[in-house]
């Protein structure tokens, strides 16, 4: 992957977990459990080309849907 997309994407992750953690109240250690469970970050990461063109609440909403739907099978 080049620099700059290795870049894109790391700072798309970044902004979009801030949110994550804001909407679901979560603390940074928090989150690193729910991405450990659920592979937050990954899924940002090859998803990134629909998703940073969709609006950030856009992507919350895909995100607990797909927390939501593990959760459901676990």
């Amino acid at each position: 992957m080049e620099m700059r997309r290795f870049n894109d994407i790391a700072y798309f992750q970044v902004g979009i977990a801030r949110k994550y953690m804001r909407r679901h109240n979560l603390t940074p250690m928090q989150f690193v459990e729910r991405d450990r469970q659920y592979h937050i970050l990954h899924f940002l990461e090859i998803g990134y080309e629909p998703f940073h063109l969709t609006g950030d609440e856009g992507v919350l909403d895909e995100l607990d849907a797909i927390v939501a739907e593990q959760q459901t099978t676990q």
